[in-house]
């Protein structure tokens, strides 16, 4: 076990090269905005990236990127400036409601109570390969593989 006083956190070499943490408030469309400025790799794995953004895993990304109307596939630096808020407020939001929901239990994830979490029946596009939209669009939810993980999205809400 390492400790460390968060004062020191930035300095110290276990800590210093990951990024802000998405809760807090430093973590906002500036930050992000600045961070993916000049990034050509896909948003969804510029925001798995820890030294982005520490924590944002593959599920809550995705979530997160429906939620923005924003194609996991879009270069990370193509991303409008304006465009850019909404994603911070979307992961915020995600993580929030995953929090309040115990977190997603897929196989044996488990909170502190030994109880599953309930966030997986809350998920838009996560794991619903070939279902409808949930936003009522003509789409159907979409399958690829970015940076060896399982993207999902919905081609028609997200671009």
């Amino acid at each position: 076990m390492t400790l460390v006083a968060t004062a020191k956190l930035e300095e110290d070499k276990l800590f210093r090269d990951v990024g802000i943490e998405p809760l807090s408030p430093k973590f906002n469309a500036a930050y992000l905005a600045k961070q993916l400025d000049g990034k050509k790799t896909p948003i969804k794995s510029a925001l798995l990236d820890q030294r982005v953004v520490a924590g944002l895993g593959n599920i809550y990304v995705c979530e997160a990127l429906f939620r923005s109307g924003i194609s996991p596939k879009r270069l990370a630096g193509s991303i409008k400036k304006e465009r850019i808020a909404p994603l911070v407020t979307a992961i915020k939001k995600v993580l929030k409601d995953a929090i309040a929901a115990g977190g997603s239990t897929l196989r044996d994830h488990a909170q502190a109570t030994g109880d599953p979490g309930g966030f997986q029946h809350h998920f838009l596009v996560y794991g619903r390969e070939g279902k409808p939209c949930k936003l009522g669009c003509p789409g159907t939810v979409k399958r690829i593989v970015q940076s060896g993980r399982s993207t999902f999205y919905c081609p028609k809400c997200q671009n």
